[in-house]
């Protein structure tokens, strides 16, 4: 049933209510049936139907038509011509950028290396001229980008966009995110951890859709996890919820970077394990090369890769018991090792986790590979986005920066 509510002016207010709420469903889906934006906004039919028809003919929203469950169904996404959003992600060692539309299409895509580490604004650089290369590859004017999202490898106070820690990233000491990119290109930006996007990416596009409650798990040069409660990303009041990688596994074992000793990160990060092959496997060793190898049977690697995943499935087990997530997606490069890694995981959940958590815990590898990140990063935007700017037709104030 249609709420209506008793004030001045009601009709109108409730009108542009319903609008608004037909665009987010459809701008957060992508594409929807006009059966299931009815459903998920709690519309009668004939309400989305006359929306739908009102959203078409003013150039908001696409018609087309599709089948559900067998029968004629039409399927509505938003326009293409309604504007693009970007995502760019920055990791150690490499830089990703994509560009997408209002209906999750992604339009291009590219990443490159870069030692992010060294100098932030060497990297705001490359990726200042990697996201004007992108949009005009599309054919699309920069003036139709409504935002971007940025992901980090690091803690970040979402409400400032700062760094939490610049002992992680210390050539970006007193550099805001954020700011520094919305500055450079002249749009919002949204700015996260890489981890949180990649909980995002899995959950839209990924190994996590359909799912309201789980955690991606990313091992690389450190181990964070993006938590999922209830299909929203948890990031807690100073945004660093989701730091698996310093819980303490032994008090006496090796000293962490954050300063405590034992972390789980000292256990699983890559300059962690791979250091344990030097002397059999030499210098070079690379976490991919390390994981083809196991797969060929490398009895080294599988033995370094199973200790591994026992060590995440003990972090995973604490998850478990605090929030019973009823998924647990592993990404990064170690997901590329399948069980080697995956059954290990699950036996120390089985071990430390109770019953009842384990029984409905599912451990299974992220699908997107090294895109969740980026592909979290524009869903970032689209789920932040404002839905009054679509409907009113208005693009951002300012030029951006850059040109097509």
């Amino acid at each position: 049933m249609d709420v209506v509510v008793e004030t001045p002016g009601s009709q109108s207010s409730l009108h542009r209510a319903n609008l608004e709420r037909v665009v987010r469903a459809v701008r957060l889906a992508g594409s929807l049936t006009q059966a299931e934006i009815a459903r998920s906004t709690g519309l009668s039919a004939a309400t989305v139907s006359n929306i739908v028809r009102e959203l078409r003919d003013n150039g908001t929203v696409q018609v087309t038509s599709t089948s559900s469950g067998g029968r004629r169904a039409r399927s509505v996404a938003l326009s293409g011509d309604a504007g693009i959003v970007v995502g760019v992600d920055f990791g150690h060692s490499h830089l990703r950028v994509a560009v997408g539309n209002l209906a999750h299409q992604v339009l291009a895509e590219q990443s490159e290396p870069i030692d992010v580490d060294a100098s932030a604004s060497q990297g705001f650089d490359r990726a200042e001229q990697l996201v004007a290369r992108l949009v005009e590859s599309t054919g699309i004017h920069p003036d139709k980008v409504l935002g971007v999202g940025l992901g980090v490898p690091g803690p970040i106070d979402v409400e400032s966009g700062a760094l939490g820690s610049t002992a992680i990233l210390p050539g970006w000491s007193g550099i805001n995110p954020r700011q520094e990119l919305s500055d450079r290109l002249g749009v919002p930006v949204q700015v996260d951890n890489d981890a949180n996007l990649g909980a995002l990416g899995e959950l839209v596009w990924g190994g996590g859709r359909g799912v309201k409650d789980l955690a991606y798990i990313k091992v690389a040069s450190g181990v964070g996890a993006g938590l999922v409660i209830d299909g929203r990303i948890y990031r807690g009041p100073g945004g660093t919820a989701g730091e698996i990688g310093h819980i303490t596994l032994d008090e006496s074992g090796p000293v962490c970077r954050c300063g405590n000793r034992g972390c789980l990160e000292t256990f699983t990060a890559a300059r962690y394990v791979l250091e344990l092959l030097r002397g059999s496997h030499g210098d070079g060793l690379t976490v991919p090369k390390m994981v083809q190898l196991a797969r060929e049977g490398d009895p080294g690697c599988r033995r370094v890769i199973g200790d591994v995943g026992r060590h995440i499935g003990m972090g995973v087990a604490s998850l478990c018991n605090l929030l019973n997530p009823s998924r647990v997606v592993l990404g990064g490069d170690l997901a590329e090792a399948g069980e080697l890694v995956l059954g290990p995981i699950r036996e120390s959940v089985s071990r430390y986790a109770i019953p009842s958590a384990a029984q409905r815990l599912s451990v299974v590898p992220g699908s997107l590979g090294a895109r969740a990140e980026v592909l979290g990063a524009l869903a970032l935007v689209l789920s932040e986005m404002g839905d009054s700017t679509l409907l009113d037709g208005n693009t951002p104030v300012d030029t951006p920066a850059f040109s097509a």
